[in-house]
């Protein structure tokens, strides 16, 4: 068998275990994090997913309507891992889980609607990478 060939299958194999193991490790975060979204919270539209190294950070827009009460939650390989911020859109420091021992999720209710940048870091004390996952979702208010 040629070298090429024996390093094409190498390649393929190489990338389906990586596949697998990412979307396994998906799989975990999103159980991780559906476990603070029961009632009377439900998780919103797609989770936010990340691979975090070193330094770096992950960052989306989100928006919150006036009057709501919501939950965002953040979930990586291990427990308490990651640290988010939520900034309006002038980079205005709302909330930091990092002044509360890196809780993985916050509950809040807007006066206004805003919108805001939500940013992801992982605590540098803790690991040097891995995946982490923010969900946001809503507070049913029972009339």
């Amino acid at each position: 068998m040629k070298i090429s060939t024996i390093l094409t299958y190498l390649f393929i194999s190489a990338g389906l275990l990586f596949s697998t193991t990412v979307n396994s490790q998906e799989d975990v975060l999103q159980s991780s994090c559906d476990k603070y979204f029961t009632s009377p919270f439900i998780a919103t539209g797609k989770p936010f997913r990340a691979l975090l190294t070193g330094d770096e950070n992950a960052e989306f827009k989100a928006s919150f309507l006036a009057g709501t009460t919501y939950r965002m939650a953040v979930c990586s390989n291990e427990q308490n891992y990651v640290l988010f911020s939520i900034y309006d859109k002038d980079r205005n420091l709302l909330f930091t889980n990092a002044n509360h021992e890196n809780s993985p999720y916050w509950d809040f209710k807007v006066e206004s609607s805003i919108d805001c940048i939500v940013e992801a870091k992982l605590d540098q004390t803790k690991s040097k990478s891995g995946f982490a996952m923010i969900m946001t979702g809503f507070k049913l208010e029972m009339e």
